[in-house]
């Protein structure tokens, strides 16, 4: 099983800002939404647990108990000249990633480089994790481009989903490869 995990809140979650490669902590909500998914017997007992580089998604990565590596590939979208910005206010990048997903906004990264590195990343570690439990902690947009690795489908699919903090992501293996089972689970998470 692959379960696919969005790190604890950070302040910057908290204020709707895109959070891209700035590296910030968790507040004191996302420590104990990290408490809570440490407690979740299915991540305790991973054979493997692997995490972006960023800060909040390691400081969660190590609540979950076994050994965590770290890969590159599962870091945040960089968005460039966007980072930091509220939510709102980011209705331009929207808009250009909308009609073209190979759109790279100013010092950042495009969707369609993001998709590539975290496909990448899925298919080495696919099949490990069709025969035990493999853990990544990572963050909205990876966690999204791999959910479209799972279904087979274009990273264009990121538009229709919603990927809460704290929350787990399940991909089993399924007939013919990888099948999404569950998605953005939060029932364990204190809000």
């Amino acid at each position: 099983m692959l379960y696919l995990v969005r790190h604890g809140r950070t302040a910057t979650n908290a204020d709707r800002r895109l959070l891209g490669r700035v590296d910030v902590p968790l507040d004191e909500l996302g420590r104990r939404q990290a408490a809570a998914l440490g407690q979740l017997g299915f991540l305790r007992g991973a054979a493997r647990v692997v995490s972006s580089p960023l800060l909040r998604a390691r400081d969660t990565a190590a609540a979950l108990g076994p050994r965590v590596s770290v890969d590159e590939r599962w870091a945040e979208i960089d968005y460039g000249m966007y980072d930091g910005w509220k939510v709102e206010d980011a209705s331009e990048l929207w808009k250009r990633w909308g009609a073209d997903l190979s759109y790279t906004p100013e010092g950042g990264e495009s969707l369609a480089a993001l998709g590539h590195r975290v496909r990448e990343a899925c298919a080495e570690l696919w099949p490990e994790a069709a025969e035990r439990d493999v853990v990544v902690v990572t963050h909205v947009s990876p966690l999204k481009a791999a959910v479209a690795w799972a279904l087979g489908v274009g990273d264009d699919i990121a538009w229709r989903m919603f990927v809460d903090v704290a929350s787990v992501s399940r991909v089993g293996a399924g007939r013919s490869g990888p099948a999404l089972l569950t998605f953005n689970e939060v029932h364990h998470r204190p809000s």
